[in-house]
């Protein structure tokens, strides 16, 4: 795991950022496309500023697959990925070869189907995450299941994880928060060539410190990174406060 820490989160993004969009370049180059992974939520906030300032990209080349989406929620709502990602993302680059999204407001064995015969038989280029305050790998709450070989799962989000979500704005109360969600599984995740973590914020000190200083360990979803071939852990100051410790 190769690890940068930047003095603030507008630099950690920018550092990740860049690496994100040379990676993507490269894929495009070296075979005519690219297939990625988008993350969402604040964490990833300068991160895609700096990848979508990039105008050498040839989005029309690229194929985009979404990390995770709460069950039941409605697209227009503020909270809604979908939303955040036509908003923050899509709306920048114009039109893409391929866009999954995932629709949390239709059955959601469907839709974990379709989107497994999708990614079916695709290595993604790059894989765009963050860690949970709790820990958690896209919506992979503690104790994350490390074993399975699905690419999409329905998962139960735990208190602290939905908590998170209300605390950072995107609901008004933690009863508001769905309790399941659709999300990319650890092994998928792991497929992916690269992977660029972004995780600012003292909120996720802890997290940061048991994903680098644990061993791996389910309990500590993200601590999987440590077996990646090619993982890029993007911090600042704050977060990375406790890898002294």
């Amino acid at each position: 795991m190769d690890i940068t820490i930047s003095d603030n989160a507008a630099a950690l993004g920018e550092a990740a950022g860049t690496l994100a969009a040379t990676l993507i370049k490269q894929a495009i180059q070296e075979r005519g496309e690219a297939y990625v992974v988008f993350a969402t939520g604040t964490s990833q906030f300068a991160t895609l500023n700096t990848l979508l300032a990039d105008s050498a990209i040839d989005w029309s080349a690229v194929t985009m697959f979404h990390l995770d989406e709460y069950i039941g929620l409605p697209e227009d709502h503020p909270a809604s990925f979908r939303k955040y990602l036509r908003e923050r993302v899509l709306a920048k680059t114009g039109p893409m070869k391929q866009v999954y999204l995932i629709d949390g407001e239709r059955d959601p064995s469907a839709v974990v189907s379709e989107l497994a015969a999708a990614i079916g038989g695709i290595t993604v280029d790059v894989a765009l995450v963050g860690i949970g305050e709790n820990g958690h790998l896209a919506f992979n709450d503690p104790p994350a299941d490390f074993e399975t070989d699905a690419p999409y799962l329905i998962v139960d989000l735990d208190g602290p994880c939905r908590a998170q979500q209300c605390n950072e704005g995107w609901f008004a109360s933690i009863n508001d928060v769905p309790k399941q969600a659709i999300s990319m599984s650890v092994k998928q995740i792991l497929k992916s060539r690269h992977v660029i973590c972004s995780v600012p914020d003292g909120r996720k000190a802890q997290a940061v410190k048991d994903c680098v200083k644990q061993a791996v360990d389910n309990r500590y979803p993200a601590s999987i990174l440590q077996t990646h071939a090619d993982c890029h852990l993007f911090l600042d100051r704050e977060s990375a406060a406790l890898l002294g410790a």
